[in-house]
């Protein structure tokens, strides 16, 4: 099982679309400054949808949430303060 950043869980790797998305919007960096597994997270949930449709909409759920910066999977969500 592959892990990284501390995750227990396994991790899912970015689909080429996914990075692709990231890029031309310029959210990479939002992508990479989320929590490990939030970002673990996000992609899991992306990969499991069975039809395309659903796989847009979260896609653009995902890139609306890190373009906004305060959300999280329909969760309010605020980095943590440097310490």
């Amino acid at each position: 099982m592959a892990t990284a950043g501390g995750l227990k869980r396994e991790l899912n790797p970015m689909p080429a679309e996914v990075l692709a998305a990231l890029r031309e919007r310029g959210l990479l960096d939002a992508h990479r400054a989320r929590p490990a597994c939030q970002r673990n997270d996000y992609l899991g949930w992306i990969a499991r949808t069975r039809r395309e449709d659903t796989r847009s909409r979260r896609l653009q759920q995902m890139l609306d949430e890190l373009r906004r910066g305060d959300a999280y999977m329909n969760m309010a969500w605020r980095p943590r303060a440097p310490r």
